[in-house]
């Protein structure tokens, strides 16, 4: 993972083309996917549609599980269908396309990069804000912090970094590992010794990437049920 990602300056700001291209190859390809799925709905639905619905009623689970308004359920059935769908197809892309070109990386999975992932957190925050002061009115909203007890305040204030970092960090954490174990496996132990680490390399790689597919699929789901947690609880009065 040594790879450097392409950024380039433009009008003074910095762009990282590495996460822009890989976010949106992922937004093609789900455009697509979905689309794909979509294609002929009708009331007696066939395998592709079957497997659409499939997916709608995982996440509007998800959400009815732990959010109680039924109006904030309502808003957040579709954030949370694509946030799964996006989040999931990131954490696999780097398992199966890594584009590297003369030491720098163009294409990789997005969700390995904490930029992406803080996005991701930050969007979850802001629609619980939101929602929030849609609930209570932004005076309502500023006073829940204070509750049940006046001297938590600081505590429930601080609790909203806290969320957004754990929220980020887990996730970027567990897709970064995922991808330089892949490389330690494929590169580094591969040609450590010869040919007898090559055949002894690829079984390994074979496991670990079953393995980093089910860790990104639980990822995807963790970080989509906390959201709607978040969301949740800014929505009741405690």
């Amino acid at each position: 993972m040594g790879e450097k990602p392409v950024v380039v300056s433009f009008l003074g700001l910095n762009f990282n083309l590495t996460n822009c291209l890989s976010g949106t190859l992922m937004a093609i390809v789900i455009g697509w996917f979905v689309i794909w799925l979509a294609k002929k709905v009708s009331m007696k639905p066939g395998k592709r549609q079957n497997v659409l619905e499939f997916i709608i009623d995982f996440t509007n689970g998800i959400v009815r599980d732990n959010v109680s308004d039924v109006d904030a359920q309502k808003h957040l059935s579709l954030y949370a269908f694509t946030l799964f769908l996006f989040i999931f197809m990131m954490n696999q892309l780097g398992l199966f396309l890594e584009l590297t070109i003369n030491g720098h990386i163009w294409i990789k999975s997005p969700t390995a990069s904490p930029l992406i992932t803080m996005t991701f957190a930050m969007m979850t925050l802001l629609l619980s804000f939101n929602f929030a002061m849609q609930r209570f009115g932004v005076g309502g909203y500023l006073r829940n912090y204070s509750r049940p007890i006046g001297f938590l305040l600081p505590i429930n204030v601080l609790e909203e970094f806290t969320n957004f970092l754990t929220l980020s960090l887990r996730l970027y954490g567990n897709i970064y590992a995922g991808e330089v174990l892949l490389t330690l496996i494929g590169h580094d132990f591969a040609h450590s010794a010869g040919f007898a680490t090559v055949l002894a390399s690829a079984p390994l790689a074979f496991i670990w990437q079953g393995f980093s597919v089910f860790i990104g699929s639980i990822q995807a789901y963790v970080f989509v049920t906390l959201s709607m947690v978040y969301i949740g609880r800014k929505v009741q009065q405690e």
